[in-house]
């Protein structure tokens, strides 16, 4: 969930305090939410949750995570439908697809870390944050972004490879914490990427329904130049909308965007400085109840990475 430089009161909230909210459930940790939008830290972040999250394994020492008792596990998700992207052939092969899971569920351990400043090219922001999480409801415990959007990578992963594609992950839970911003751009950058997708889901207020997709101004500064991925990375973008609208029944926000399902930004690290096109996709408001059922849903996550999927191939394939 990317920060918002138009509302800083809702900054991520110190290490000691992250820590001290997180520690008793060793999982990932979530953020309060923003009035009209997304709220939290540099490209992605939040306060803490207000109850124990769930983690994603990791390599590295990661807490397993516990899926919501609705949640249908990777295992348990449908089988793409016929004619989707995921059987149409390898028609990918020879593209690089770049998929960026947003924070990291290791991110709460490491508040010292990932409140370092890194070089945007236009300014100075946090390495990380820890993102957003659903609210811990009915003896339920929150279901962090970390957690969500490394499931749907996951499933976004397996589509992209039936189709041929080479996706590099940028991490799998496999390091404490990070990448930092300015790593994950250069992750895609270094792999050449033909397209790069940063999965993220939104931590709005409550009644803010709806995915939208990040698109990169025309910034210029330091080593920041997107001059050359802005026409490519919005039609990138317009192609998610249109496939992740289509396949998951879900609307374009309702609290930004004036309906497109694009918001376009000048101060996301992750943007700026990528040298090949690329969007962040907020795939729901975890703040919102009706959003937030979607969201801890394994139904739901398997039809999220399918359009995500599809609105790849569509635009790689011209």
């Amino acid at each position: 969930m990317p920060y918002d430089h138009r509302n800083p009161v809702t900054r991520s909230v110190p290490a000691a305090l992250a820590a001290l909210v997180c520690s008793a459930a060793l999982a990932g940790c979530g953020a309060a939410s923003g009035a009209a939008r997304g709220t939290g830290g540099p490209d992605a972040a939040t306060a803490p949750a207000p109850a124990s999250a769930s983690g994603s394994a990791s390599a590295s020492g990661s807490v397993p995570a516990t899926e919501p008792e609705t949640a249908a596990g990777p295992d348990r998700a449908p089988a793409a439908t016929a004619g989707t992207a995921a059987t149409a052939g390898r028609s990918l092969a020879g593209r690089t697809v770049v998929v960026d899971p947003g924070h990291n569920p290791g991110n709460f351990r490491h508040g010292r870390e990932i409140a370092a400043k890194v070089d945007i090219g236009t300014a100075r922001k946090e390495c990380d944050t820890t993102g957003t999480s659903t609210n811990a409801t009915g003896g339920r415990a929150a279901y962090t972004e970390a957690a969500f959007t490394l499931d749907v990578s996951h499933r976004l992963r397996k589509l992209l490879e039936a189709r041929g594609a080479k996706v590099v992950l940028t991490h799998d839970a496999d390091r404490p914490f990070g990448p930092c911003i300015d790593e994950r751009a250069r992750i895609g950058n270094a792999a050449e990427a033909d397209a790069v997708v940063s999965v993220h889901a939104d931590g709005s207020a409550t009644g803010n329904r709806g995915f939208h997709v990040i698109v990169p101004a025309k910034v210029r500064g330091g080593s920041a130049d997107t001059g050359p991925i802005v026409a490519p990375s919005r039609a990138l973008g317009e192609d998610v909308v249109a496939a992740f609208r289509r396949t998951t029944g879900t609307s374009p926000a309702n609290y930004l965007g004036g309906g497109t399902g694009l918001d376009v930004r000048s101060d996301l690290g992750g943007l700026n400085l990528s040298t090949v096109p690329k969007v962040f996709v907020e795939c729901g408001n975890m703040r919102d109840p009706k959003d937030a059922a979607l969201l801890t849903s394994g139904v739901w996550r398997q039809k999220a990475a399918q359009g995500l999927a599809d609105g790849i191939v569509t635009y790689l394939e011209g």
